[in-house]
């Protein structure tokens, strides 16, 4: 059996399907989980839609080609006074993902409702004083429609086999999702709903979950389609976490090593009372998984009672448990339900707040294969999940759900959540692109940083780090473990690091650039021997000195959230006649090594070099005819070459201004066949016309 279906149509990240209710995506991006959300507090996007923009639906290391999820979402089961229970299902599985009006999507929101987006970074533009980590999502929707908003479209489920009505909860929700680029944090995506009983009836033996369909496939190598692409995953449960997790079987094995989660973190329930198995009797999580198409034990469920079922009677509290772990962590297409209760009674009016978290994880190879499933395997799952729990935990230290004596850091006499300890600011950061050599330029706004915590001004000191050459062209992107560190500065006297200081990266006189004359730069540091036309990634990160009263390492901020793709090169030509304008490589070589695996037309890349600040560069045939032209300007950053979009980031990519790429295509965007091209460079300033040639070997 096919279990999903792939569409063509290319979407956009507003998803504007037949009917009135707007669907809008949006992608984490301050950690290093790229997980696309939307508004209705579904999370993946199926590979479709936005996939097919380049949007990822959950992967990590980001921008590594591993995904790690079809599509997820919130659950919500209880009884009305009547005692006749409802689930509502805001995702459920199905082979084409989510569409307005589909069965068991059964969350919709006003139409023209947006997904907010605020960051507590002082240098985001996004910035906002209430803002909860470095990236919040959060949306507002609603399980009381009978029909998607603004439409005659009925909201609907499964009952056995049928199609019949929605059947509300009578449900406001307001989502939000957290997420941090800390190096010890930036491994998980937090899922936070407030969740308010707006109908005229009271809700007993409520249950709260988290169901996502879970596949973790390197795209790099093999494309999303098909029963063999998603039958690969194995799954497991750590009971003493509330974890419920998947895994690469026998897919991409080599090329996926990581785990995908859902835990549990905790809730508020009407009273405030913390939601905690270990402290509320009666109280429970309860983990299922079942497989796409199968009867039996691992049956998905097919009607509101079946689904309840399902979230009150965990297979972990099954007495074949044992067994049952044994069979589910072989290959096979599983969901995961990850269920908290039951809270005994929601009455009008009233809310609770419930807390899980997604968690990405290296898999550690102890040398037994996947299924193995070891503790050794899941050792950085393990402690990634300690740090999500940490965060959720905020002042609530012990998790006891009391502000017990010391806990209350921001003395507004109640628990904080979300909080978690803070290395320095990222220092603000320029970099310059020359020929076989990047310099790169900091302030010292870092070392004005006070942790929330300690309250002290603890900074330490810099480190510099530089990527590994070519390791953009490998099947398995991953830029965080491709970056070497370089050169570590830090304060002299307090035997903390080197004690090395700051005076061989200080500037006699701090410099400004451009028109930008408030940003004063005090350090400097240049990479040299830098080879020209390949990426490098470079970063400068700030650390603490640590804090040992609270049992804190030295943290250190983020090198992927101040990372820059940068492209060793030319500067721009000022004399087209002193320096002629060249090309390389020259010939070109059909699949030249910094080309990476991709086998899109679109990847290929040529450097035009020596070029001047303003140019028009056209590419002919040997018998004249005009094969493509394109302009170049100084502050280009690749934005014309699919190259870059697939294997750097436009955003903030550094160019030494006198290079542009050219992706090998007509102007048709036909492939060019092998043999010898000419091309012209008109300098734009002066008229002044260059003329060369290069060859094409395939």
């Amino acid at each position: 059996m096919l279990k999903k279906f792939i569409p063509t149509i290319l979407l956009g990240c507003v998803i504007s399907t037949n009917y009135a209710q707007t669907l809008q995506e949006k992608q984490t991006s301050a950690s290093n989980i790229a997980m696309t959300i939307n508004n209705l507090g579904m999370i993946g996007n199926a590979f479709k839609g936005s996939y097919y923009t380049g949007s990822p639906s959950c992967q990590f290391p980001a921008k590594s080609g591993v995904e790690h999820l079809f599509q997820g979402g919130l659950w919500v089961g209880g009884k009305n006074s009547n005692g006749e229970i409802s689930v509502t299902t805001g995702a459920f599985e199905s082979s084409a993902g989510y569409s307005a009006g589909s069965p068991n999507f059964e969350m919709t929101a006003p139409v023209g409702a947006t997904l907010g987006e605020r960051s507590s970074l002082f240098n985001s533009p996004l910035y906002n004083p209430n803002a909860i980590s470095h990236q919040d999502f959060y949306a507002d929707f609603t399980d009381r429609n009978l029909v998607v908003p603004g439409t005659s479209k009925p909201v609907t489920q499964t009952a056995t086999g049928t199609t019949i009505p929605h059947k509300p909860l009578g449900l406001d929700v307001h989502f939000e999702s957290y997420n941090w680029n800390f190096v010890f944090a930036n491994f998980f995506v937090i899922l936070n709903y407030e969740i308010t009983n707006n109908s005229t009836q009271d809700i007993d033996s409520v249950y709260f979950a988290t169901w996502a369909d879970g596949v973790i496939r390197n795209v790099n190598r093999t494309a999303p389609g098909g029963t063999a692409f998603f039958n690969k995953g194995g799954n497991g449960y750590v009971d003493s976490l509330y974890l419920g997790y998947e895994f690469d079987a026998a897919g991409d094995v080599g090329f996926t090593e990581s785990f995908f989660a859902l835990k549990y973190l905790g809730a508020s329930d009407v009273d405030g009372t913390n939601k905690d198995p270990r402290f509320s009797p009666n109280f429970k999580v309860h983990y299922n998984t079942w497989e796409f198409g199968s009867v039996g034990l691992y049956a998905a469920p097919q009607s509101d009672l079946e689904r309840y079922v399902k979230m009150t009677d965990g297979l972990n509290y099954r007495s074949d448990w044992n067994t049952i772990q044994t069979q589910i962590s072989q290959p096979s297409n599983r969901s995961t339900l990850i269920t908290a209760g039951p809270f005994k009674k929601i009455r009008s009016g009233e809310k609770v707040t419930v807390s899980f978290a997604v968690i990405c994880a290296k898999k550690v190879d102890d040398g037994l294969p996947n299924t193995a499933n070891t503790v050794a395997q899941k050792a950085n799952l393990l402690k990634n999940t300690s740090w999500a729990q940490t965060a959720y935990n905020g002042e609530d230290v012990n998790a006891n759900g009391i502000l017990d004596e010391g806990e209350d850091v921001d003395e507004n006499g109640k628990i904080t959540r979300f909080v978690l300890p803070s290395p320095p600011n990222i220092p603000p950061t320029k970099v310059i692109a020359r020929d076989n050599a990047i310099d790169i330029y900091w302030t010292k706004f870092a070392e004005e940083s006070v942790d929330p915590i300690s309250r002290k001004k603890d900074f330490e000191g810099y480190k510099i780090y530089k990527s590994k050459l070519g390791y953009d062209v490998q099947s398995t992107i991953d830029v965080a473990s491709n970056l070497e560190l370089v050169a570590t500065y830090d304060k002299p006297g307090d035997k903390i690091g080197y004690d090395n200081g700051f005076e061989p990266i200080t500037l006699a006189k701090p410099v400004t650039f451009g028109e930008d004359t408030t940003t004063k730069y005090y350090y400097k540091y240049t990479l040299n021997n830098i080879q020209n036309g390949w990426q490098y990634v470079v970063a400068v990160t700030a650390f603490d000195q640590g804090d040992e009263v609270n049992n804190l390492d030295i943290l250190e901020s983020a090198p992927l959230a101040n990372v820059y793709h940068v492209f060793a090169g030319k500067p721009a030509n000022g004399n087209i006649k002193s320096t002629d304008p060249f090309v390389y490589p020259n010939p070109y070589y059909a699949g030249a090594s910094w080309e990476g695996p991709s086998t899109r037309a679109e990847d290929k890349k040529l450097m035009f070099a020596n070029l001047p600040k303003r140019a028009r560069v056209r590419i002919f045939s040997l018998a004249g005819d005009l094969i493509d032209s394109f302009e170049h300007n100084q502050s280009y950053k690749g934005e014309d070459a699919g190259w870059y979009s697939t294997y750097s980031s436009v955003s903030n990519t550094v160019f030494s201004g006198g290079e542009h790429a050219w992706d090998l295509l007509s102007a048709n965007s036909q492939i060019i066949a092998r043999g010898l091209y000419l091309y012209s460079v008109e300098d734009l300033d002066n008229n002044k016309v260059f003329q060369g040639k290069f060859a094409v070997i395939k």
